[in-house]
Parts: C-alpha cells; sequence; structure tokens
C-alpha cells in the first residue's frame, strides 16, 4: 500500500513485515480475541492519485501493529504440523525423560567408580539446558529462525548420541558434556520452536493442540526405556545401542522437519530484551510467586522419574520387570498430558493445575512404603499422570498472568530459566541424600517437600489473583 511517511512530504511502498509468532503463543489460548475494531485501528494514510495531499489521522502507533490474525484452527497442514511437533517431542523431551534407564546403567556399571550424586550431574544439568536454552531459542524463534533452531538442534542431538557410543567405561567428565550439556543444548535449541509453530495454526483449540504434541515427549518416555533396556542389557550392549538409538532419533527428525512449515505472522519492533524482561516481570509479585513455584516443584518432581528404575531394582523387583517401570510410568504421562488440557478453557488453569500437583506431592511421599512390584506399578501409573498433567498445563498456567498476547512469550521465557535451576539442583541435591548406602527415605522426603512447597506457591498466585479480577476461573 502507498503511505506517507510522517516527516517528509515524499511517498514510499511498504508493506507490513512479516515474522514467526513469539513463544508466546505456545503457552496456550489467548487471553482475549482480536476484535473486529481492532483491526481497524491500523488506518493506511493513501494517497490520491495525482493529489499531493490528504486526509490523515492521528494512529496510535502501539496499536496499529496489532494486525488481526485468522487461525486454520485445522486443517490437512495444520495437523501435518501437528504430527511433525509430536516427532520432535518423541525424540527430544521424549529421550529426557528416558534418562532413568541411563542413571540406573551408569550407577551399577558404566560409572560404578563414581557416586550417584556426581552421575546425577549428567541428568540434572541436561534438564536445566533443556528449560534455560528456551529463553533464547524462544527470541530467536520471534525473529525467523525456526528452521536454523531445529536442525541445528536436530544435528546436535544426533551428534552427541553417536559421540557417546564411543565414551570409555568410568570417563564421567565425556558421558557429562556429551549427554548432560550437549544432548541439553540440542533439545533445548528445539523445545521451545518446536510448540510455538503450533500457536500459529490454532487459537480456540491451542491447548488441546499442544497437549496433543506433548504426548509425544511422554510416549517418548515410554518407548525409548523399553528399546535402550533391551539393547543395554541385550546382544547389542551399550555403547552399540546409543548408537541404534540416535540412527533412529536422527531418521525420525529428519521426517519431522519435511513436514513441519510456518506461517507468516506480523512481527513485533518492541519486544522487551531479556535483561529487561527479567527487571520488568519479576515485580509482578503473583508472577513471581508462581516462578519460585515451578522452581520448586521441578527441583523435586523429577526425582521418582529419574530414580524409579534403580529403587525398583534396589528393592528386590526382578530386572524384567523393572525395566518397564520408567516406560508404564511415562505411557500414563501422555494421558496426563491431554486430558487434563481438555478442562482448562472451562475451568481455568490453577485449577487444573493445583489439583494435580497436591496429588504428586502425595504420591512422593507414598513411595516410602513402596517395596513390592503391584505397589511400584500402581504409582508409576498415578505419578506418570499427575506429573504429565503438570508438564502439559505450564504453559497456560504462566499465560494466565500475562497481561497480554504479545508478553506471554517474555514470561515463558523467564519461568523457564528459573524452573530450569529448579532441574539443575533438584537430582543431584537427591543423590547426595540418597548416598551410597541408598538410604531411600532422605531424597524422598526432600523431593516431596519441595514439590509441597511450589502447591504453596501455586494456591497462593491463585488466592491473590481471584481477590484482583473477582473470579474464581482461574
Amino acid at each position: 500500500m502507498i503511505v506517507l511517511q510522517p516527516d517528509s512530504r515524499a511517498c514510499s511502498i511498504s508493506a507490513p513485515s512479516t515474522a514467526e509468532e513469539t513463544v508466546v503463543s505456545a503457552a496456550s489460548t489467548p487471553l482475549k480475541d482480536r476484535s473486529a475494531a481492532a483491526s481497524k485501528e491500523y488506518i493506511p494514510q493513501v494517497l490520491e492519485k495525482g493529489s499531493a495531499s490528504v486526509n490523515t489521522k492521528e494512529v496510535d502507533v502501539e496499536r496499529s501493529e496489532q494486525v488481526a490474525v485468522s487461525f486454520p484452527e485445522g486443517g490437512f497442514r495444520a495437523w501435518l504440523v501437528v504430527f511433525g511437533v509430536w516427532i520432535t517431542q518423541f525424540c527430544s523431551f521424549g529421550y529426557t525423560n528416558a534418562y532413568g534407564v541411563y542413571n540406573d546403567y551408569y550407577v551399577r556399571y558404566y560409572l560404578a567408580n563414581h557416586t550417584s550424586a556426581q552421575i546425577s550431574w549428567i541428568g540434572s544439568v541436561q534438564l536445566c539446558l533443556v528449560l534455560s536454552i528456551g529463553i533464547v531459542s524462544g527470541r530467536a524463534f520471534d525473529r525467523g529462525y525456526f528452521y536454523h533452531l531445529m536442525i541445528g538442534g536436530s544435528v546436535l542431538l544426533v551428534f552427541c548420541l553417536f559421540m557417546l557410543s564411543i565414551t570409555q567405561q568410568g570417563q564421567l567428565y565425556q558421558v557429562f558434556l556429551l549427554q548432560g550439556v550437549g544432548v541439553g543444548i540440542a533439545i533445548g535449541l528445539m523445545y521451545i520452536p518446536g510448540v510455538g509453530i503450533v500457536s500459529q495454526y490454532f487459537s480456540k483449540r491451542r491447548s488441546l493442540a499442544l497437549g496433543l504434541c506433548t504426548s509425544g515427549s511422554a510416549l517418548g518416555g515410554m518407548f525409548h526405556p523399553i528399546i535402550l533396556n533391551r539393547w543395554f542389557h541385550g546382544s547389542l550392549g551399550f555403547h552399540n545401542g546409543v548408537r541404534a538409538s540416535a540412527g533412529l532419533n536422527g531418521g525420525l527428525l529428519l521426517i519431522a522437519l519435511l513436514i513441519m512449515r510456518t506461517r507468516p505472522f506480523p512481527s513485533k519492533k518492541h519486544d522487551l530484551s531479556a535483561v529487561k524482561s527479567f527487571q520488568v516481570f519479576l515485580k509482578d509479585v503473583p508472577y513471581a510467586i508462581t516462578v519460585f513455584g515451578t522452581l520448586s516443584v521441578l527441583a523435586g518432581l523429577y526425582y521418582p522419574i529419574f530414580f524409579l528404575q534403580l529403587n525398583a531394582i534396589k528393592n528386590g523387583i526382578s530386572p524384567d520387570l523393572a525395566f518397564y517401570t520408567l516406560a508404564i510410568l511415562n505411557g500414563a504421562s501422555a494421558f496426563g498430558r491431554v486430558i487434563p488440557n481438555l478442562f482448562v478453557y472451562r475451568f481455568g488453569a490453577f485449577n487444573i493445575v493445583i489439583p494435580c500437583v497436591f496429588v504428586a506431592a502425595i504420591l512422593v511421599f507414598c513411595t516410602l512404603k513402596v517395596d513390592n512390584a503391584a505397589g511400584t506399578m500402581v504409582f508409576a501409573i498415578l505419578y506418570g499422570f499427575f506429573s504429565g498433567a503438570y508438564a502439559s498445563l505450564l504453559p497456560p498456567m504462566i499465560n494466565s498472568l500475562s497481561k497480554s498476547d504479545s508478553e506471554i512469550g517474555s514470561r515463558l521465557g523467564v519461568c523457564f530459566t528459573f524452573t530450569g535451576l529448579g532441574g539443575l539442583i533438584g537430582t543431584p541435591i537427591a543423590g547426595v541424600l540418597l548416598g551410597s548406602k541408598f538410604l531411600w527415605w532422605r531424597p524422598i522426603v526432600f523431593a516431596g517437600t519441595c514439590v509441597t512447597v511450589g502447591l504453596i506457591c501455586f494456591v497462593t498466585t491463585r488466592i491473590m489473583k481471584s481477590k484482583e479480577r473477582g473470579t474464581q476461573r482461574l
């Protein structure tokens, strides 16, 4: 369109720029629909042919950039993208959820010359980087680097796994650098862009679409433990098993890259810098309390996931059965990531998250009395469902605290950065408390207390926001 520049009598031809939608929308449903009136606020100043004068109106620059966006809400292309993201979740976060297999193998065989606390740093650093890298990958996604991030993360993941297959037994630093740091960065590069692209296709059905996508990580966490246990303890052995796993993930990620396509979205020229985001959002007291709650929850939430298989074997459960405990937990998590999301739009994210975290906290303490096969299986099913529900409901919960759609991505990035710190410190502390004598009650009490503290933070935020907004639907 032909637009008159503000401080010039000359005219130029310009068009609205486009870029990827911010990670924001990776969160959940928008806070409010864009009305027709909002789109009319974008008022072009059009020159009549052969005339140098025009009728102009004062237009708010900030509001003029809010261009109405339509969402397909389905269709072949949209659901194909969902499937592509599902595959990336299966290969990336799903692989992180299978770390318990590696932890068990490292403690008992491959890194037996090191303590459980030292080995725990591998999984904790990986988990921390997966989440904390989001503040970088999210902003890069906003600027149109979706394919760069996804291709780079995929290549790095496969490379690190192949290199892991040639590490030497007993060399902790080699495993730490490749699996803890390398794999963590690779998955972190793919995580937020992967779920962010879904928000370009869905608005009203976004929670459901994201729930379906993140179920890939749960099913990956079910599939990878079974196949890795078979390979590590079977004819392939550890090194060849890791190579086979790298090849499998590489092939699946290639398929995902071929079927995912981005859509053009209005650019955001006034995004807050990363430092400014921290300064602004952490002054929001309910938000700050919630962020601390997510840090505390993650410090305890992954203890049962990382140590469940080892705990089952040490309790005398047959290894053939114990190998399936992690797969069962992650299989139940797939249902937990989808079913609760169906009720978010009606009841509110906090009203769904709080009961799920409450049950998860109780289940962590219940492991004090779980010492047989039947109890372990029941625990795996229940804990998988409610821990999976929390993982998928975290973005909608943060979204509900945002004042506008334009800041959701930044709030998510800040939140994930601190949440990653919880993952960083949680499992190593649990490993230290466990010790070489395997005193299980100590890490159980620690993990249960962390989850409970997070629960209290969420309840506090809900009470504050309920009074502020005058509604119970939060």
